[in-house]
């Protein structure tokens, strides 16, 4: 299957609440490779590659977020797997 990549910007309460640790969670479980990090505006961006089917789980459980967060807005763009310089994934 073909590795494809992808870029999250979720808004809403989503720092300060675990995002972070969740998503990082996710992603490991999944087999991804990427990042979670806190933007300074407030958001957090997540950013991963690995197989369509894989990211597309990964995005379903962003939209749900750990227990304390309430996600607002969701951003999605198709990025090149070759920029997820990731070997696996982590928090920035």
């Amino acid at each position: 299957m073909a590795l494809v990549a992808a870029r999250w910007l979720l808004a809403g309460e989503v720092q300060g609440v675990g995002f972070r640790w969740f998503a990082a969670r996710v992603g490991q479980a999944l087999g991804l490779r990427g990042w979670v990090r806190n933007l300074p505006d407030g958001r957090v961006e997540v950013v991963a590659a690995g197989e369509p089917a894989q990211l597309d789980e990964m995005a379903r459980r962003l939209c749900e977020g750990p227990r304390f967060s309430r996600v607002e807005r969701v951003e999605k763009s198709d990025i090149p797997h070759e920029v997820v310089n990731a070997k696996s994934f982590e928090i920035r």
